[in-house]
């Protein structure tokens, strides 16, 4: 069994859970994870899986628990339950505490699993596949299961559809973002955008990921965090409205009315996500 404190998987999920933006960094470049922190990434995910070349799997994962035994915090995604290294990963993980990301996530039997032998509850199912989608309803059912993650480059090449079209993907991210909330989990992650040096392009993205309901990205470049930790803050004219609806609910016991508009319990519960996001200070520690 895992010796990790129940109290401590807590506080890592609950940094998880309000995470806006998810860099990946090469499990192979221990030199880059601090750097990595040091980009303001609400949360770091060391990549074991497709940064890494087959040759250097064993390294890297090594790198990554040297790193995390040092006191590293960060999100580890670890190779697919198919190939030889999946088991050899997971095992290594078990003392660390760290979240992991479970790849090509599509069988609820397998994160079972995975949550089992780590021991703790803390895993990003990315979910990339056409089955993985289909079934996304038993996917997020998983107990350990914190959030869900949309690996929009693998599963376009699946369908055989453009990664980039908001389009092709917009019933897999409703349907995303259904799932996570029927489950109870909180918004679900967006996936890549491909092109890092197009910032017009990632707020485009982050705009239509944003009124779908997505809560977070993922990033493959330092560049594109602070304009995802941006981008899924609350508009100030948003932050206004939240202030007043809450002090409008502190002034009057039961019914209040704002801007002539009656005020019920889901307009409260709205006005208290918004002021709780509007807290910039979620970089991933425990």
């Amino acid at each position: 069994m895992s010796s990790i404190e129940p109290s401590s998987v807590a506080a890592v999920n609950a940094a998880l859970a309000v995470a806006r933006s998810f860099l990946f960094v090469p499990g192979d470049r221990p030199d880059r994870f601090d750097k990595a922190i040091a980009t303001g990434a609400d949360a770091v995910i060391i990549d074991l899986e497709d940064a890494v070349a087959a040759d250097r799997k064993d390294t890297a994962r090594n790198s990554a628990v040297e790193w995390l035994t040092r006191g590293g915090r960060a999100v580890v995604r670890v190779n697919g339950a198919d190939t030889a290294w999946h088991a050899d990963d997971v095992e290594a993980l078990r003392s660390t505490g760290a979240p992991v990301m479970l790849p090509k996530a599509q069988s609820a039997d397998v994160l079972a699993d995975v949550a089992g032998r780590l021991g703790y509850g803390s895993i990003i199912a990315l979910v990339e596949t056409a089955r993985g989608i289909r079934d996304l309803d038993a996917v997020c059912a998983v107990e350990g299961v914190v959030r869900v993650a949309l690996g929009n480059v693998d599963l376009s090449a699946e369908l055989g559809i453009d990664p980039d079209s908001h389009t092709a993907l917009g019933h897999v991210r409703g349907k995303m973002v259904l799932a996570c909330a029927a489950a109870g989990l909180p918004a679900p992650i967006d996936g890549v955008s491909t092109a890092f040096d197009a910032p017009e392009r990632l707020e485009h993205d982050l705009t239509h990921a944003r009124e779908l309901g997505f809560g977070a990205k993922l990033c493959i470049h330092p560049r594109q965090v602070p304009v995802v930790n941006e981008g899924f803050l609350p508009t100030e004219a948003e932050r206004a409205w939240a202030e007043r609806i809450l002090a409008a609910m502190r002034e009057h016991d039961g019914v209040a009315v704002v801007d002539g508009a009656m005020i019920d319990a889901p307009v409260v519960r709205r006005a208290e996500r918004l002021a709780a996001l509007s807290d910039t200070n979620r970089q991933l520690s425990w």
